[in-house]
């Protein structure tokens, strides 16, 4: 039986993907005749209503002897989610049609499908478009030697530079996050001919203000750089000569939660006793959540040291988001954007506010959101979050992406690709999927080569991940599978963000262990060089900006693609499998990156195990831009 509706093909739905509000939806169905069918409806909710609408469809035509067509147009008018599907008129009475794996239909029960509706008004910076993130953990990245004053106590200062990262508890069995091996703002300075070989247009920053861990997301005062990292003239020394490069700087936003060790807070008693913990008077008193103070206070996922605030909280809203408040004061000294840390734990009043004060300064500054999950559906607070609807977040940080890619590379399933990057470009607004943060790696996960190579952690603890590393073998098959998902991070939808150290092929686990020294002089130099090609690759491609993904294979091991533009299109091909594979190239397609053993035979390109290739193509021959499943039923 052929497929009754497919919502990734143009053939049953028109266009594809999410829409701007107001703009027309085409929908056909296909339905046996010998069903007898008399009609079939759209039964489609909007997501803050709980009664659903139903519209008819009209006859259209016969598909062979055996199936006939059905259709009709739907106008989404409000920014929101949709949730639809059919129902039938048959022989056999009511029949529906439900969402089945890989957006086809099925007769019967099952799920809805989503129809995103966003602003029409919805942009996103164009500088980001087509670019390369690059995320810095600053401890950790470049030490440039320069003396740094008034450094606060407490604080571990190493001088193994590339010594493991300390992660055992104290003597009071805590641990602290207070070893620091020093890099600076003017290391990451230094480093900027470094960042611009690898292509990087943008420098994304784990929290640079004053804080009392390694990691700075315990901030104790947000109006000031943190003294080991430099002063507020390094930070705008550091932008001014980074847009020299090319290059922009986005800093992490940690608004959810402050430190217990703050001006703030003040609960060690470290400032002037003006802290919310110290005085019901204090100014800051009112952003906390005191049960009973000063010691019973609600903390960011029960971290005492880590208390809570009302976002909401007028005197909190205008210290950040107020016309001379945070938000504004780093955007005036360089930086082009934020990172929200946490953003599905931000209300929406305060990412509300947060927009508008950041855009008030440009539009073309960017706010990128920390969501784990697809952003587009997203329940938190209880409600349906609306941060990709065009009036909250630019984009997120792409974690489905992440695990796509990775699994596909260790189960050797393409599908598991092809189903991630498809899902997300079927729910997210165009604007938002062309800067999305492609990762296979943060601060907050095991190195990719890790993942990819390494003995799986099965949720051991950090004496077992601190004793860990590659074998020799391991590690030259992760250094394989690392450059075939570096390749596909590079020419998938969205935007590559590059994890420190991961260019220079550098291990670890979890944190800490995924948050050591840049190994300066002990890099992998091949590596670098296959970035600095992926870089180059970036630079030459404008699809890579907002071009149309097309699948062109999906089977087993092989996953292949193009990114169509309007005057270039670019096809990329992966064989993750221990067998050579054939693929059918596009014609004209001539491999700019490809791995040893990648050959070119008639139209096909063969791909040797664990191999891949990308490349424009000289013409595209492809007439209008195609589309998955184009023509297919």
């Amino acid at each position: 039986m052929l497929c009754p509706f497919d919502s990734r093909s143009l053939v049953h739905r028109s266009p594809f993907g999410a829409v701007k509000a107001g703009q027309n939806v085409h929908f056909k169905v296909l339905i046996p005749r010998s069903k007898n069918c008399s009609g079939v409806r759209l039964v489609i909710r909007e997501d803050s209503q709980t009664q659903a609408q139903v519209y008819g469809l009209f006859w259209c035509g016969m598909e062979g002897f055996d199936y006939e067509w059905w259709e009709c147009d739907f106008v989404p008018s409000r920014i929101s989610l949709y949730w639809y599907s059919f129902e039938c008129d048959t022989a056999k009475g009511l029949e529906e049609i439900h969402r089945d794996r890989g957006g086809k239909g099925k007769f019967g029960k099952g799920e809805f499908w989503q129809l995103t509706a966003y602003d029409p008004d919805y942009q996103t910076p164009s500088w980001m478009a087509g670019g390369i993130l690059y995320q810095i953990f600053p401890d950790r990245f470049a030490k440039s030697g320069k003396p740094h004053e008034n450094l606060p106590a407490g604080r571990t200062l190493r001088q193994d530079w590339g010594g493991q990262p300390e992660w055992r508890p104290n003597g009071e069995g805590k641990i602290t996050n207070s070893d620091f091996f020093g890099g600076d703002l003017e290391g990451i300075r230094q480093k900027l001919p470094y960042l611009q070989a690898l292509g990087v247009t943008c420098l994304y920053l784990n929290p640079i203000f004053e804080s009392h861990s390694n990691h700075r997301y315990d901030t104790a005062d947000y109006s000031r750089i943190d003294p080991l990292l430099g002063s507020e003239e390094d930070f705008a020394r550091l932008c001014s000569t980074a847009q020299q490069y090319r290059i922009r700087v986005v800093l992490d936003g940690v608004f959810s939660h402050t430190g217990s060790d703050s001006v703030y807070f003040n609960r060690e008693g470290r400032y002037p006793p003006n802290g919310a913990y110290n005085t019901t008077e204090s100014p800051y008193y009112p952003w906390y959540k005191f049960q009973k103070w000063p010691d019973q206070y609600q903390s960011w996922w029960g971290f005492t040291t880590l208390p809570e605030v009302t976002e909401e909280s007028p005197d909190f809203l205008r210290f950040i988001c107020g016309e001379e408040g945070i938000a504004k004061k780093w955007l005036r000294l360089g930086a082009s954007g934020w990172r929200l840390d946490v953003a599905d734990e931000l209300p929406d009043g305060f990412l509300d506010e947060f927009r508008r004060a950041v855009k008030e300064e440009s539009d073309q500054n960017f706010i990128l959101g920390e969501v784990w999950e697809d952003a587009s559906n997203k329940v938190s607070y209880g409600a349906r979050r609306k941060f990709l609807l065009g009036e909250q977040l630019d984009s997120v940080m792409n974690y489905p992406f992440r695990q796509g890619v990775l699994e596909y590379l260790r189960t050797k399933d393409s599908g598991l690709l092809m189903e991630a990057v498809l899902s997300i470009c079927e729910n997210y607004p165009r604007p938002a999927l062309r800067v999305l943060m492609n990762h296979i790696g943060t601060h907050d996960t095991e190195r990719a080569i890790t993942y990819l190579a390494g003995e799986p952690d099965k949720g051991y603890g950090r004496e077992w991940q601190a004793g860990k590393s590659l074998s020799e073998g391991q590690r030259a098959h992760g250094l394989i599978l690392l450059r075939l998902a570096s390749l596909l991070q590079y020419t998938l939808p969205g935007i590559p963000c590059l994890y420190y150290g991961d260019e220079a092929g550098m291990e670890g686990y979890r944190d800490p262990f995924n948050r050591g020294c840049y190994p300066w002089g002990h890099e992998d130099r091949s590596l670098i060089g296959w970035y600095q090609k992926l870089g180059a690759l970036r630079r030459s491609c404008p699809c890579l900006a907002d071009g149309d993904f097309v699948p062109m294979a999906c089977d087993g091991p092989v996953a292949a693609y193009l990114r169509t533009g309007k005057r270039t299109s670019l096809f990329t091909a992966v064989n993750a499998g221990d067998q050579t594979r054939t693929v059918s190239m596009p014609q004209g397609f001539v491999p700019q990156v490809a791995m040893h053993g990648v050959e070119v035979q008639g139209n096909q390109l063969v791909l040797p195990p664990f191999t891949g290739a990308s490349g424009q193509l000289r013409h595209a021959g492809l007439g209008n831009r195609p589309h998955p499943y184009e023509g297919k039923k």
